[in-house]
């Protein structure tokens, strides 16, 4: 095999990490994604506290993220409304704003298994929060990956990620 050759497959190995990084880029690492998975792993904890059945608590927790993502989307079409035309503007919030519900996935993935399982809200609500530490410390190991960091700096970032992020929504749980 030449030089070329080579490089041309190596390329070509390389294409489906990058799209898988793009995709995952877009959806899960961005701020809007982080924030909207804290809040929702907040809204899951004071849900549980009022709903006894997994589907009351996933109701009334989806619900109210749909309404801080159109408000979030509003923020962002007002903000840019003076640089762009307005349904271009508005696309750009959709898009920015997407992650608020994409990062909800797994938490409610999780809340779902649970009340499948027989579980109430509140045990449900562990397993969901578990599953936003699992995404928050993924998302810290793949932002230290990115700058060079050996493996077990990769790990306590993770690991700090996951602490905070649930930290920060226990707080927010808290003050509600």
């Amino acid at each position: 095999m030449t030089d070329a050759s080579a490089e041309d497959a190596t390329d070509a190995a390389e294409k489906p990490r990058q799209k898988w990084h793009e995709w995952f880029d877009v959806r899960f690492r961005t701020p809007a994604a982080i924030y909207g998975l804290i809040v929702y792993s907040a809204l899951l904890m004071i849900t549980s506290d009022h709903h006894e059945d997994v589907a009351g608590a996933l109701a009334a927790s989806v619900s109210t993220l749909v309404v801080f993502f159109f408000a979030h989307v509003f923020a962002y079409t007002l903000a840019d409304h003076g640089t762009h035309p307005l349904g271009q503007a508005t696309g750009y919030a959709i898009t920015h704003s997407a992650g608020m519900l994409y990062a909800a996935i797994p938490p409610t993935i999780a809340m779902i298994i649970a009340g499948l399982q027989g579980l109430g809200a509140d045990d449900a609500t562990d397993y969901a929060v578990l599953a936003t530490m699992a995404v928050l410390a993924f998302l810290g190991y793949v932002a230290y990956s990115r700058t060079g960091a050996r493996i077990w700096t990769r790990l306590l970032g993770a690991l700090g990620t996951a602490l905070l992020g649930v930290f920060v929504a226990v707080l927010e749980y808290a003050f509600h």
